[in-house]
């Protein structure tokens, strides 16, 4: 699911194309935020439907093969046990999935190969073979073949992966949020009573995140020029240009929580950010900004500018 870093990430992102933008409409933008959200789950729907999608190929493959001209013992009595897995079979019932199936018109129909080259690929394994075999599974032994389909013949697919990226642009960030909720989805996935069975949730606390980012997000731009200032202050040795701006955002960011989020620990701020900046800045980025961050911490502890609520956020 996503965490409070993957959701900084996703405020960071917005900031970036606000700026960069020439509407200055906030609005527009904080729309764009929370449907940036929604596409994670959106895109977790779509990975989700890829797999039973796999699955349900066991049945088109076990009638191609018994339509050959001139087909042999083994193709008129292929296995289609795939078709009765239990974790499958419980997918299909959950009133959550069918429900977010219609909302992102999820279809397959625009790459009929990419399902069958998957499938081939899959029913060449040793694992797949070792799975057929079987004849003690349950609901938990099943989500086996399933996991090895997600992680070992899914995400292992350059075709599968070009599909992905083409249709959610932030694919390349969003793919290890991806990778938790279909990992909280397996967990979830343990009642024999179907019904009981629940979808991962994108976010821990929606209610509770959703403040956050658009906080952030508001509070960032609403105080750009303040903390802009501050950041050139710190920064008059440096030429403006030579400033990524990336590594800008990052800080008015550090310091809207600085200022703003009460309930936030100065160190967790920091820390965030530094982690962000190796990711989606330069390499000398996280010392750059760690080091104009203790400054501004500095005076503006002294301004009496931060006030935490709680013992250790100060820290």
């Amino acid at each position: 699911m996503l965490n409070r870093r993957h959701l900084r990430v996703k405020v960071l992102q917005s900031l970036y194309a606000y700026f960069q933008s020439n509407s200055g409409d906030i609005r527009q933008h904080e729309k764009n935020l929370l449907h940036s959200i929604d596409m994670v789950y959106e895109m977790y729907i779509w990975m989700l439907s890829l797999i039973s999608e796999i699955i349900g190929y066991a049945a088109i493959d076990a009638e191609e093969r018994a339509n050959k001209f001139l087909p042999t013992e083994e193709d008129l009595n292929a296995d289609v046990k795939l078709l009765s897995n239990r974790f499958v079979l419980a997918l299909a019932q959950n009133n959550e999935y069918l429900t977010a199936l219609k909302k992102y018109k999820v279809s397959w129909g625009f790459e009929p190969e990419l399902i069958k080259s998957l499938f081939i690929i899959l029913k060449s394994t040793p694992e797949y073979l070792e799975y057929l075999k079987k004849t003690d599974d349950t609901l938990y032994t099943d989500k086996d073949i399933i996991k090895f389909i997600f992680k070992k013949v899914i995400l292992k697919s350059q075709i599968a992966e070009q599909v992905f990226e083409d249709k959610f642009i932030y694919w390349p960030v969003d793919k290890e949020v991806l990778q938790a909720l279909i990992a909280k989805t397996f967990k979830n996935f343990s009642n024999d009573d179907y019904k009981q069975n629940k979808l991962a949730e994108v976010t821990g606390n929606w209610e509770e995140d959703r403040e956050f980012i658009v906080s952030l997000f508001e509070q960032s731009i609403r105080y750009n020029n303040d903390y802009q200032k501050l950041i050139s202050d710190k920064t008059k040795n440096w030429e403006p240009d030579r400033i990524a701006m990336m590594d800008t955002l990052l800080m008015k960011m550090a310091i809207t929580e600085f200022v703003n989020f009460s309930s936030v620990p100065v160190k967790v701020t920091i820390n965030e950010y530094l982690e962000i900046s190796k990711e989606f800045s330069t390499p000398k980025s996280n010392t750059f900004i760690n080091g104009i961050l203790d400054k501004i911490l500095f005076e503006l502890k002294e301004q009496h500018k931060i006030n935490k609520i709680g013992r250790g956020l100060m820290e």
